[in-house]
């Protein structure tokens, strides 16, 4: 909000109770993110900002807090809107429930699939709504040369969008080979947010000390890719700041917090990353980070001051992050602070989720035609043979999954095959998996081995694949891998479960091939639908299979994954066959 004479008159006034305010919560108990302490106090609002703090009687609206304690409003530092399959509109709902009012997202999924034209649309599709959501800029589209994407974005393509004023920085650089080998490209995308004035984030998924001296010295701040304390604690020596993640796939809080003490707290935020719509709504977002983090121990004000605070000052959001005078009048009413149990949501004074009586915000109906500005699917026809994997060894390298990570393991085992092909095995848990490209018509089919999904019958096929998000499958029969993913070609994307050459459930993703045009409750409840006929192919749905093959496309993340262009290995950054080598 853009600030006049008469509206800091206002402010002050109401400030100095010589006019009354617009609303005041009265008998708080207040979580201070500055002092780590509980104060007591009444909150007076005037224009969506908090003027004072105190004891305050005359407001337009008045409501008892009765002792219930309050804190600011939740900031989630590192997502993507795409990994909830909503729409900015339809997931603003969502993270209300939860006391979320600002989000920083990577739009990276979107521009991998339609460059700035995506951006563009995330931007516009934010606006009007209830969540404040910034924006981190794509800083490696494509992700790297071992995939095809539907975009290219360089460091020319991402200057003119640091004049809005939602965009924060240049998000996730996870090309550390670019950076390493000095990329000019990679440097001038470093150096036009440094100009600028904004953060650049980190992906540091496997880096040891050496390389963060690289990351570190390039001027990159952070990193969310930990998943032990060591390295959490490495990142903090080196002066970054440690994004801890509890998503669907990566659930690392529980981890990385012996890295967070005294100390080092301050220099800690609270991320999802990816985390899909069912557990958002069940779980909650970062809320779910602080419920996590208290029960493990951690002091509640030191966790709510790592979902607030922490971020806001980390992002340079001077207006957001606590409930003080002059901060935006975003908080959270609970009725008890140790389990994080919500009762009313307020954004720029308005409850926007909750008990509490009073004028409920609402947002301009959506604008945007997504399926005049997205590209649909590319894809060239497909027959049974495409997906036949010949194999010239029976050892073959695997990709092994890792349940609730991103991380893979690479193994070289014997298989079966026949006539020199590769045949599954329900019985050893071998299945195939294939990634085919859908942006540009290419006919590439990247063909591997995975173990660890369970499936005793079927196919698995969604076009959420990261981060070049073309189209990956994973099944038992070559018949069923063709049947899911012809039913997402039909449907410009989606997630789709076939056995028998039946497709058994789908939910339509036809916003960029990543996020559905249903209202929330909706793709709910054509999720649970998918997850009813994961139990009926057998999949292990102790972890969530869906988000794990979607992670297997992307070859940044150790230790081997699978492209359009075939096995990649990350350790030495380069294509490998599906053979292994000889003992």
């Amino acid at each position: 909000m853009k600030i006049d004479t008469a509206l800091l008159a206002k402010r002050i006034q109401v400030a100095s109770k010589q006019i009354k305010a617009d609303l005041v919560v009265k008998n708080c108990r207040i979580v201070n993110v500055f002092t780590s302490e509980i104060t007591t106090g009444d909150i007076a609002v005037a224009d969506g900002y908090i003027a004072g703090i105190g004891s305050y009687d005359e407001a337009d609206t008045v409501i008892e807090a009765a002792g219930k304690t309050v804190t600011p409003g939740l900031i989630d530092a590192h997502m993507h809107i795409e990994s909830t399959m909503l729409t900015p509109r339809e997931l603003s709902g969502v993270l209300s429930m939860h006391g979320v009012t600002t989000v920083v997202a990577d739009p990276h999924e979107i521009a991998n699939v339609a460059g700035k034209t995506g951006i563009d649309y995330m931007l516009k599709a934010s606006e009007g709504i209830v969540t404040d959501m910034y924006f981190m800029l794509p800083s490696c589209v494509p992700p790297c040369a071992f995939g095809t994407s539907g975009a290219e974005l360089s460091a020319d393509d991402l200057r003119s969008f640091y004049s809005h004023p939602r965009v924060l920085g240049l998000a996730e650089v996870m090309d550390f080979p670019a950076v390493a080998g000095v990329s000019e490209d990679m440097l001038c995308k470093i150096i036009g947010a440094s100009e600028n004035g904004r953060i650049i984030d980190g992906h540091a998924a496997g880096l040891k000390k050496e390389a963060l001296n690289i990351y570190a010295a390039a001027g990159i701040a952070s990193d969310h890719e930990c998943a032990i304390a060591s390295d959490a604690k490495e990142r903090l020596e080196c002066g970054m700041y440690l994004m801890i993640r509890e998503g669907t796939a990566a659930k690392d809080l529980k981890a990385l917090l012996p890295a967070v003490n005294q100390a080092t707290a301050r220099r800690c935020m609270f991320v999802t990353d990816d985390k899909l719509p069912n557990d958002l709504a069940a779980e909650g977002s970062v809320d779910h980070n602080i419920r996590l983090a208290i029960a493990e121990g951690l002091d509640p004000v030191t966790a709510v001051q790592m979902a607030t605070l922490n971020a806001a000052e980390y992002f340079g959001l001077k207006h957001l992050g606590a409930v003080a005078p002059g901060r935006q009048a975003d908080f959270v009413i609970l009725n008890d602070l140790d389990n994080f149990e919500i009762d009313s949501v307020f954004k720029k004074g308005v409850c926007v989720f909750g008990n509490s009586q009073t004028e409920r915000f609402t947002a301009e109906p959506a604008t945007v035609p997504e399926s005049e500005i997205l590209p649909v699917f590319h894809v060239k026809k497909i027959h049974k043979s495409d997906l036949m994997l010949k194999v010239g060894s029976d050892r073959c390298n695997i990709i092994e999954i890792v349940p609730d990570s991103l991380y893979t393991h690479h193994r070289a085992e014997q298989v079966d095959h026949t006539n020199g092909y590769f045949i599954p095995s329900i019985d050893k848990d071998r299945l195939k998996l294939a990634v085919i490209e859908r942006h540009k018509g290419t006919g590439n089919i990247g063909l591997g081995i995975v173990k660890g999904f369970g499936l005793k019958k079927g196919a698995i096929a969604t076009s959420v694949a990261h981060d070049s998000h073309n189209i990956v499958a994973v099944g038992v029969t070559d018949e069923d891998i063709l049947a899911a993913v012809e039913k997402l070609i039909e449907t410009n994307g989606g997630i789709a479960i076939a056995s028998g050459g039946t497709i058994l459930a789908s939910l339509s993703l036809s916003v960029g091939g990543l996020m559905s045009d249903f209202p929330y409750t909706e793709v709910l409840e054509k999720l649970e639908s998918l997850y009813q006929a994961l139990e009926r192919i057998g999949a292990d749905t102790t972890f969530d299979p869906f988000l794990t093959l979607s992670f297997l496309t992307l070859p940044v993340i150790p230790e081997i994954k699978l492209t359009d262009m075939g096995l990649i290995h990350f350790k030495t950054f380069s294509r490998i066959k599906v053979e292994a080598d000889p003992m």
